[in-house]
């Protein structure tokens, strides 16, 4: 159910990404229905002479049950990332894949990370550095669903709060979702200034910079970034720095100083433009039967051209993956290289490295088998090539760069594991990817896409991996029955997402096609949308004509440099001023993920994120922590659930047959803000604009 909804809702204009902590609650009420109605006697099975049994009903709904339940739930089930190359081959290019090749594409990306992900155990699972904060969340919130609560008087209990915190969610969905889904986004300026093109641009949560905007739908706060209430308030403080900077500092100053051509093309887009300010005709530059780039055709029409916004986004994102490197150099190099000689040694049995939970795990129970771990990276290695190789090489990737995505995401596994560890940010190597394979092998879009897919699902399904087996070590849970759990899950939730993603782009009419869905039609697919067009930038036209010396943006190199950087100041300051609780909160990193965070999110979600995450964790936690510590998580998760339920619902009985809401001008998801997107540079026209002379 869970990977049903998160794929389901993954093609709609409102995103939402349901987490594990539905499943923690939803599940401990059946858990102890299922412990207090099943039968308890052994049930024997047949033609094992009376030797094996087992009961439907052990005993008690234990914790360590219900933890194991939320793991294996929650496994693979939050996204296939692969799927978006399904989707824009089938939708935005219109050409076929073989459902097979699909499919194992599909599992073979969620599972390659597995392989390794047993080798980074001692550094990320077993020691005390390492303390993943979204798993301290779960924790608090099992061991408070298991204790033994009484209703305060004149309050309620947990279970009661979540419950009834879910159906006024579920309830009141049915109107940003439904009947009023304008409210998602209320632009200010735009329905002050209705005939302004720069207040509109300025004023704009969803094509703009989103000044003056907000929403009334927890789809906009918790859609695109996640729910805000799980989110330590330093990393929002970051992240939102990060978000302003870029946002109201560096796009406003590029573009209204006409830099790269800047008016030529929307304030805020990810699309691809000719030179003329039209949308790229990708048609023109592919060859129908190779399905590479013609470059004669090329070199006749035009080079790529982006939005300001889509070229700082690549820049900082550049300059993200090397403050990464940088910044976990200089905060836990010594550390890192301590476990690391000591483990070579073979001396990390103890220590203060371990925390109290590893050395209780090493004494209770059988630890994982190295070899487990070496036989599912061998099995899946050969089925990741077979998936490449095969199928008439329809994939267009060869042998050597799934190898080279691999050797990537090995790499970048141990020093993104640190900052995930530490801070619950995660940055992705999905535009590092893009770069190597697009110099390597130009031209070929389904070869980009494939190895981005490679290269950076891997590493995230291997930090998926020990962040749950973190959790499990905080909870006691026999790190076999882990593993296990864990394959399971994600093979049962890759097929469901597969399935899923198949069912829909094959059934509701003209899906991500956003011209020719009906006023009011949900499913645009923001984040294929994106997806597609970094393909035609890495993949068709490749980085040499984009980012190297034949392009127009390779100043965007220098963010390398920037990266790299950027990190020293913050360290420098933080040991000459240790007491500054401000400079201890600085995290380079996640400044220049909020930065890069825009597209396919926009600034009504960034700016809605920022503030519901800041009231909640900052001021109530500080205010009523008695009260935060006791709700908060419930309240995300409730909140989740009934948008949850009612967004599947009104497909279900309405979308799917393609009833719509009301028509009328509050009817659509839409902030009024349309001449937020209009060119502004002389002599370019675009429907719906006017003139500039």
């Amino acid at each position: 159910m869970l990977a049903f909804v998160n794929e389901f809702f993954n093609y709609r204009s409102s995103q939402l990404a349901i987490g594990t902590v539905v499943v923690q609650i939803a599940s401990l009420p059946i858990g102890r229905l299922m412990a207090s109605t099943l039968p308890e006697g052994p049930i024997r099975v047949p033609l094992t002479g009376g030797r094996w049994s087992f009961s439907l009903n052990p005993g008690p709904f234990s914790l360590k049950e219900h933890c194991l339940i939320t793991i294996f739930a929650g496994a693979g089930s939050s996204g296939v990332y692969a799927l978006n190359i399904i989707a824009i081959v089938k939708v935005f290019y219109k050409r076929q894949i073989n459902p097979y090749a699909a499919m194992l594409l599909a599992q073979t990306t969620q599972l390659l990370g597995y392989g390794w992900a047993g080798l980074f155990r001692k550094f990320l699972v077993d020691s005390a550095y390492m303390w993943w904060p979204m798993n301290l969340v779960q924790v608090t919130l099992f061991r408070a669903m298991h204790e033994e609560e009484k209703r305060p008087r004149g309050g309620l209990t947990r279970l009661q709060f979540f419950v009834i915190v879910m159906i006024c969610s579920f309830a009141y969905y049915i109107i940003p979702g439904y009947l009023f889904p304008s409210i998602s986004a209320v632009s200010v300026l735009c329905l002050v200034y209705k005939d302004s093109v720069t207040a509109q641009q300025i004023g704009s949560g969803l094509k703009g910079l989103g000044v003056g905007s907000f929403g009334l739908d927890w789809n906009t706060v918790a859609g695109f970034l996640g729910n805000p209430l799980a989110s330590p308030a330093f990393t929002i403080v970051n992240v939102m720095a990060g978000f302003a900077i870029s946002t109201y500092v560096a796009v406003p100053l590029l573009y209204w100083t006409n830099t790269y051509n800047a008016k030529r093309f929307p304030l805020v887009s990810p699309h691809v433009y000719d030179d003329a300010g039209g949308a790229y005709d990708t048609n023109r530059i592919l060859d129908p039967e190779t399905f590479a780039l013609n470059l004669k055709e090329y070199n006749a029409y035009s080079r790529i051209n982006v939005s300001v916004l889509f070229a700082i986004n690549y820049g900082i994102g550049f300059a993200s993956l090397m403050s990464t490197l940088s910044h976990v150099a200089l905060y836990h190099g010594k550390e890192i290289w301590d476990l690391w000689r000591k483990a070579s040694a073979g001396k990390a049995d103890g220590g203060k490295e371990q925390d109290v939970h590893t050395r209780i795990m090493k004494r209770n129970y059988k630890p994982v088998p190295q070899w487990w771990f070496h036989l599912m990276l061998a099995v899946v290695l050969a089925l990741s090539l077979f998936t490449c190789e095969g199928f008439g090489r329809q994939l267009q990737l060869p042998y050597w760069g799934l190898l080279l995505a691999c050797a990537i995401a090995f790499t970048f596994t141990l020093p993104i594991g640190v900052i995930s560890a530490t801070t619950n940010m995660q940055p992705g190597l999905n535009v590092i990817t893009e770069l190597i394979i697009g110099y390597l092998y130009p031209g070929k879009p389904l070869a980009n896409v494939v190895f981005k897919t490679y290269g950076f699902i891997s590493m995230g399904q291997a930090l998926a991996f020990v962040s749950d087996f973190k959790l499990g070590h905080y909870m006691k849970i026999p790190p076999r029955s882990m593993f296990f759990a864990q394959l399971a899950g994600t093979l049962a939730a890759s097929t469901v997402h597969f399935a899923t993603a198949w069912w829909l782009l094959t059934t509701v009419t003209d899906i991500c096609d956003v011209e020719r869905l009906p006023p009011g039609s949900p499913w645009t697919c923001p984040g294929d949308d994106v997806f597609y067009n970094a393909s035609i930038i890495w993949g068709v036209v490749g980085p040499l004509r984009m980012f190297g010396r034949l392009g127009n943006y390779w100043q965007m190199n220098y963010f390398f440099l920037v990266g790299l950087a950027a990190p020293v100041p913050a360290w420098l300051l933080q040991r000459a001023y240790p007491r500054s609780h401000v400079l201890r909160a600085v995290n380079v990193p996640l400044i220049f993920a909020g930065a890069s965070g825009l597209l396919p999110a926009r600034a009504v979600d960034f700016v809605m994120w920022g503030l519901v995450g800041f009231l909640f964790n900052h001021v109530v936690y500080r205010r009523s922590r008695s009260w935060w510590m006791r709700y908060n998580y419930v309240l995300a998760a409730g909140l989740d659930a009934g948008v949850a339920f009612m967004g599947v619902l009104t497909f279900v009985a309405l979308g799917y047959f393609n009833v719509y809401g009301p028509r009328w001008w509050g009817g659509v998801t839409d902030d009024q803000c349309d001449l937020a997107a209009c060119p502004t540079a002389p002599g370019v026209g675009a429907k719906g604009c006017p003139p500039v002379v």
